[in-house]
């Protein structure tokens, strides 16, 4: 039997590993400066292997990047990728620094505390700065599907930009969203849900037709507020308002908006981590 020199061996070897390594699940770390926001922003990135086409490749923007790890996302996306259940994606999770209350909220409109003073410079951050430079990163003059999505008041935030920027923004996902955020206190004698919701009040006398696909999670046992004695929390309440207001708008098929509720689910990104495959496969599945 004729041998293998060891050189073409050790060749062969190196072609292998460096094949093993295209596939894997990638996640680096990265920052980009805003000038809309005047300060660094971390980022957080994982991405599938780049497909030959690249324009089959997806983006997701993720509000709360700094919960990554919280949410199990990097192992998530590589057991759904390797059961080829999601399309090739790149994930740019956002961390929130110091100022998050500020920059998550409803562009131009503060809550009664003054909080989200600069959500409108977030957006224009997500919108005029953070997208061109994720394109230009990865090399792709324009991704298959763009996903925004967030939890909390991150995924209020993902609601309002993704309304706001559906000229480049496909799909918004929300968990949890803090659909409560209000312009007066809650305990004000006049407070209203109907007059005091800002994000109720906006899309109601929005004259958008945002063509968008939406995807709302909700836990029943994330707190115990009930503003209006129904017996349901309010976070579940707000979300249900929410739904149940676009669909009256008709700016989208039924099909097109997802509720789910977890009858467990608690408002902590263990919750949010079991309803991710669910939210990943609506966003990106085959």
């Amino acid at each position: 039997m004729k041998r293998l020199h060891y050189p073409l061996i050790t060749l062969l070897a190196a072609v292998l590993v460096l094949s093993a390594c295209s596939k894997k699940i990638k996640q680096q770390e990265d920052e980009i400066y805003s000038r809309h926001l005047q300060q660094h922003i971390q980022l957080s990135i994982i991405s599938t292997p780049m497909p030959d086409d690249k324009s089959d490749m997806n983006l997701l923007l993720l509000n709360d990047g700094q919960d990554i790890e919280k949410l199990k996302l990097k192992e998530t996306i590589t057991d759904l990728y390797k059961k080829k259940l999601i399309q090739p994606l790149v994930v740019v999770a956002i961390h929130a620094g110091s100022n998050r209350q500020d920059i998550y909220g409803v562009a131009g409109y503060p809550d009664y505390q003054n909080r989200g003073s600069k959500a409108g410079k977030y957006a224009d951050f997500i919108d005029n700065e953070l997208y061109p430079f994720v394109k230009k990163k990865a090399g792709v003059r324009k991704f298959n599907t763009v996903v925004l999505a967030g939890s909390s008041l991150g995924g209020l935030s993902a609601f309002d930009i993704a309304w706001n920027h559906a000229d480049k923004i496909d799909k918004v996902g929300v968990f949890s969203g803090s659909f409560w955020w209000r312009d007066k206190d809650a305990a004000a004698a006049d407070y209203s849900d109907a007059g005091n919701r800002i994000i109720i009040n906006n899309i109601q006398s929005s004259r958008k037709k945002p063509h968008l696909k939406y995807w709302f999670y909700a836990g029943a046992k994330e707190e115990t507020s009930d503003r209006d004695k129904d017996g349901i929390i309010d976070v579940v309440d707000d979300t249900k308002d929410l739904v149940a207001l676009i669909q009256s708008k008709n700016v989208c098929p039924p099909s097109d908006i997802v509720y789910t509720e977890s009858a467990d689910g608690k408002h902590d990104p263990e919750s949010w981590s079991r309803a991710m495959p669910d939210f990943l496969r609506w966003a990106f599945g085959k």
